[in-house]
């Protein structure tokens, strides 16, 4: 069973670090503006704590928040896009199932056959079962690396099948742009476990919902996502 979170030996509360580390993770913000609603609040503390909060809890927060229940019925969207880091191009390798849950994601240097292996083996043991079919652009890396790993899976490569795929890039877009961008190959990784696992809880699954449920919705998963962290309030 995992452990539940520690925030000894913070002399902060823990509702204050969670809920910074929640409106960083949440929404397209910096860490200074992340400083300045704290300030709003009362809570006086720099952005070089909350970095540090960020880089000390992302793990065991994305440890605990509840991942959807794989299934054989799954399709699994598969893509890759650049990552900006100083210095060297890499890029993260991203899967998508039907109702656009990210269900991993890897940042490599190279695109090509093994960085595909790569991705399928980690959803593979992720999942535990593999997908009803795949989708993916026309990267014949992706087709090699399904040749050796999922056989007997459908697999559907075209430009048009993987938009889930690639819409699922634009809010981590949006937070590398706040963010200026990645310092180290390491910091999109570290980055990308957590906010994914948030955007998955937070987010609804279905647009077309109607007010009250949205509402209803986010009342839930905030009651999730307290429990995950160990605040009660």
């Amino acid at each position: 069973m995992t452990q539940p979170v520690s925030y000894k030996p913070h002399h902060f509360p823990s509702e204050n670090i969670a809920h910074a580390i929640w409106l960083y993770f949440r929404f397209p913000l910096s860490l200074r503006l992340v400083e300045a609603m704290l300030l709003e609040r009362g809570i006086v503390v720099s952005y070089e704590t909350v970095r540090r909060w960020a880089l000390k809890f992302e793990p065991a927060y994305a440890r605990r928040l509840r991942r959807k229940t794989p299934s054989r019925r799954d399709i699994w969207h598969l893509d890759e896009v650049v990552v900006t880091i100083p210095g060297r191009k890499h890029w993260l390798w991203r899967a998508v199932d039907q109702d656009g849950y990210i269900l991993d994601e890897i940042v490599q240097m190279h695109r090509n056959t093994k960085a595909a292996m790569r991705l399928l083996k980690r959803l593979l043991k992720k999942q535990g079962c593999p997908p009803r079919r795949m989708m993916t652009d026309k990267l014949g890396s992706y087709a090699a690396a399904r040749r050796q790993i999922l056989q007997a899976v459908e697999h559907r490569s075209h430009k048009g099948l993987i938009n889930r795929a690639e819409n699922s890039h634009l809010p981590l877009r949006r937070r590398e742009r706040a963010m200026q961008g990645f310092r180290s190959p390491g910091d999109p990784q570290r980055f990308v476990s957590v906010f994914s696992a948030v955007r998955n809880l937070f987010v609804p699954p279905c647009s077309h919902r109607s007010a009250f449920a949205t509402h209803l919705h986010r009342l839930t998963v905030m009651a999730e996502w307290r429990a995950a962290i160990g605040v009660t309030r």
